[in-house]
């Protein structure tokens, strides 16, 4: 079986003018986004807020915020434009993600996902994600709340 060519993606720091884009995009792959001042403060404490652009065109199709705790990454938010979705943008992401936080000394990356987020789960597992343990109601949903499933993936 041969390899498929990932989709290139150039990765930059989120800055206060690309917040229009990112919460466009954030509005329209999620249900209960995270808010515009989830991302300011996010940028302003320091965490690593990127921007993901599809190469060579430079069109914003994705983006991604993650908090360091020395040799630790805890992926926060991940989210690829609808139009880009299910063509290896969100791989091609977390490969850039990867290379770039192991430059930085980190060793393992933790994420939580939504149990009913099927394509979320199925990209996590093959790129090797584990499921280590559950988060009871800590997603909104509709009619109360709904548990995450907390994966992490060791990057060496």
């Amino acid at each position: 079986m041969s390899a498929v060519a990932l989709p290139r993606v150039g990765m930059a720091p989120m800055r206060d003018e690309h917040l229009d884009e990112v919460m466009r995009i954030e509005q329209s792959v999620y249900e209960f986004p995270w808010t515009r001042r989830n991302f300011t403060d996010a940028i302003e404490v320091g965490y690593r807020c990127r921007i993901a652009s599809a190469l060579p065109s430079g069109e914003i199709i994705g983006h991604a915020v993650l908090m360091q705790v020395i040799d630790e990454v805890h992926l926060l938010n991940l989210a690829v434009a609808s139009g880009h979705q299910h063509r290896g943008f969100g791989r091609s992401l977390l490969h850039t993600l990867y290379a770039e936080v192991k430059a930085a000394g980190a060793v393992s990356m933790t994420l939580e996902v939504r149990p009913t987020n099927e394509a979320a789960r199925h990209l996590y597992a093959s790129e090797g994600f584990l499921e280590v343990g559950r988060r009871r109601d800590y997603y909104p949903a509709r009619g109360g709340r709904e548990d995450a499933l907390l994966l992490t993936r060791v990057l060496t």
